[in-house]
């Protein structure tokens, strides 16, 4: 038997699905499913000594107990040992633990003591056993659960886990000593089964030095796994791209009515590197919302196209697309470039011509939503492919429009450079932890003429207020946004929807033009309700969030968000960064509700202090997490289960410098360690 499944004849067959719920399947799993907290029933407490708070475990006897309906159906007791007495409580109570209570005789209970000395203590719902067995000798561990799976069952898993499997430490001794790491055996021991007077703030806080090395060896799989990433990335080969003569990008460049700053320049410099090489380029363009990632996109399509590949731009909503496809077709098709355009909601005919074009190499350059990735889908030569907003795909999504574009060329299959592009700039924490795999241009310059945006919280009982600033703004002949963040009315949350306020605003504005955008148009009405925006053929665009990236008036210069409360971080900063385009002063309204929730709060409060997109998403990344970043969420696989980048940002440079030794030292302990820590993550590691 190996020692790395669980037998499925020990256990039923509903409890083998209640542990995979929870993704307990093989002995390591169990072996890493780590206690959330303990309690201590190492100890007999006696009623004299107890305090509010404390959790206890008392041995003694009922002394009575009856049911009462005052003010609603509860299970009441008196229990005593020999020091004094409490009462006993159940609000939800099985006629078992009635007769349990009725028999008399010593029982054992535990649970947290409320009340006071005044007022008398007593427990709630305390758990109850027989009194006089043996005491364990190591502090108790509370799991993680689900609905149906008790405690006794998981620690037994646990258990019978533990004593199965061999931890080895996947680690030299040198490193051990050089990071002063405790053993890996003692540390999962130490987890599961703390000794007697453990701190236990340590241990729920994750600062035991067991916790340590535990998150040490989680930060370390994962830089092996990315540095593993870069090199089989290595290995892979694709079509080394000619830089110059480069006419494509000079005629690009002569038609553009603005001039590339140093950073887009520098920025266009890494990637034509990039381009050059033999293996795949897997590059992360970011820049703050307004910095020309689209111009730096372009220049790296041209150089492509030029010599005689496709390029594909995908984005994740039509309305981006568009954007894209409005924009590369305006610079491409003067330059003789065929621009084809892909999306779901093309009629059939448009859809088949545009498919055999991608096929044919007649289309050079497509742009288009996730239908790039169907089946159908076939590219005649892709050397290049742009994913815009790329932390808004799945790891698979982008994983299949590479696969998309391999070559097979004398037995070896040619993949595409790809370029990903982010207008949510990512912290450097969790570039270094994530991204270790991908090297990472930044555009930390914002082109001239930008204004910065002012930001003003408005309650909503300001409104009127508010009209009259649209009035103002549209008399000045500027435009404005107002965004909603529901299209129809939901039960759930009352807010003030897209549809309506469009209605409302057109009876309180009579003079001011408006329109209405959000995403259950079809892709004709959005086309033509943004076309009359930028046309300024209307004053005021009501709209969903299907106006947060990509949208580019610059006549526009008030923005006003509806229950900004409900927004994200990232999501808020997007939205702002709508406005500020042209050299008007531009304003920002966060129009909120109260009461604001703590975090509602921080939010609306951390948009006020700054429009660094840098500090906006390293406060982003402390209320959300890692997943919504990466995309890594949406293909389901966990990021990190026991480290915080942020909090442990001293173990990740640690994990990164021993990564680096591993690799060129100890190769052995390198695919040790990753079979340990990454099964099931393979198309994580491969991206």
């Amino acid at each position: 038997m190996s020692a790395s499944v669980v037998p499925q004849s020990s256990r039923s067959g509903l409890l083998d699905k209640k542990f995979k719920s929870l993704g307990l399947e093989y002995d390591f799993d169990f072996v890493l499913h780590l206690p959330l907290r303990y309690e201590d029933e190492t100890a007999i407490h006696k009623i004299s000594q107890i305090y509010p708070g404390q959790s206890v475990q008392l041995e003694g006897v009922v002394t009575h107990s009856e049911v009462v309906f005052k003010p609603r159906k509860q299970l009441l007791a008196t229990f005593k040992d020999d020091t004094g007495q409490i009462s006993l409580r159940w609000i939800h109570f099985y006629p078992s633990q009635q007769k349990m209570l009725e028999k008399g005789g010593l029982v054992r209970i535990r649970g947290e003591v409320r009340g006071s000395s005044m007022w008398g203590f007593e427990l709630i719902h305390p758990k109850m056993s027989k009194a006089g067995e043996a005491l364990p000798k190591t502090l108790t561990p509370v799991y993680p659960t689900t609905e149906g799976l008790a405690q006794p069952s998981i620690r037994k898993a646990v258990l019978e886990a533990l004593s199965r499997t061999v931890l080895a430490d996947t680690l030299p001794e040198a490193i051990q000593q050089k990071y002063l790491l405790p053993n890996f055996a003692q540390s999962i021991q130490a987890l599961h089964h703390p000794a007697v007077g453990t701190d236990p703030d340590e241990l729920t806080q994750k600062l035991h030095p067991a916790w340590l090395r535990i998150k040490f060896d989680e930060l370390l799989a994962q830089q092996l796994a990315l540095a593993a990433a870069r090199a089989a990335r290595q290995q892979k080969k694709s079509f080394p791209m000619q830089i110059q003569p480069g006419e494509l990008a000079a005629g690009l460049l002569k038609g553009l009515e603005f001039s590339l700053t140093a950073a887009q320049q520098k920025v266009i410099a890494e990637i034509n590197h990039d381009l050059q090489r033999e293996y795949p380029m897997h590059r992360l363009l970011q820049g703050d919302v307004g910095s020309g990632k689209t111009i730096v996109a372009g220049m790296a399509a041209a150089t492509v196209l030029e010599n005689g590949f496709q390029v594909a731009i995908m984005a994740p909503t039509e309305i981006l697309a568009e954007q894209h496809f409005i924009k590369m077709k305006k610079w491409f098709e003067p330059l003789g470039i065929e621009v084809a355009w892909l999306s779901g909601s093309l009629r059939t005919k448009a859809k088949q011509e545009a498919t055999n074009a991608i096929a044919s190499g007649q289309a050079q350059l497509i742009i288009g939503t996730q239908a790039l990735i169907q089946k159908n889908i076939n590219f005649h030569r892709l050397g290049l492919m742009i994913v815009d907003e790329q932390h808004r795909f799945g790891v698979g999504q982008r994983l299949s429009l590479s696969r998309k574009g391999e070559h097979l060329l004398q037995n070896q299959y040619m993949v595409p450079h790809q370029l990903n592009m982010s207008a949510t700039p990512i912290p450097r924490s969790l570039a270094m932890t994530f991204l270790a795999d991908l090297e990472v241009s930044v555009i930390d310059e914002l082109p001239p003429g930008r204004t910065p945006v002012v930001t003003k919280l408005f309650s909503d009982n300001r409104r009127d207020e508010l009209l009259e600033h649209v009035r103002q703004e549209v008399k000045n002949g500027r435009q404005v946004y107002w965004v909603c963040p529901l299209v129809e009315e939901s039960e759930a949350l009352q807010l003030q929807t897209a549809v309506d306020t469009h209605a409302r605003l057109q009876e309180e504005l009579d003079d001011v033009r408006s329109g209405l955008l959000h995403g259950r148009l079809n892709t004709q009405e959005k086309a033509n309700v943004m076309a009359a925006f930028v046309q300024h053929e209307l004053d005021l665009l009501v709209a969903t969030t299907v106006i947060e990236v990509g949208v580019d008036v610059p006549n526009a210069s008030l923005m006003i968000i509806e229950h900004a409360e409900r927004f994200g971080l990232a999501q808020l900063h997007q939205l702002r960064g709508r406005v500020g385009r042209g050299q008007v002063n531009s304003v920002c309204v966060l129009l909120y509700q109260q009461p604001l929730s703590k975090v509602a709060s921080q939010r609306l409060k951390a948009m006020y202090e700054t429009t660094d997109g840098f500090e906006i998403a390293r406060r982003d990344l402390e209320q959300r997490g890692p997943g919504e970043f990466l995309g890594v969420r949406q293909s389901g696989l966990a990021l990190l289960r026991f480290a915080d980048i942020e909090a442990d940002y001293q173990i990740v440079e640690q994990a990164r410098e021993a990564a680096k030794e591993l690799r060129e030292n100890y190769p052995e302990a390198v695919e040790k360690h990753l079979h340990r820590w990454m099964r099931g993550k393979e198309d994580y590691i491969r991206t």
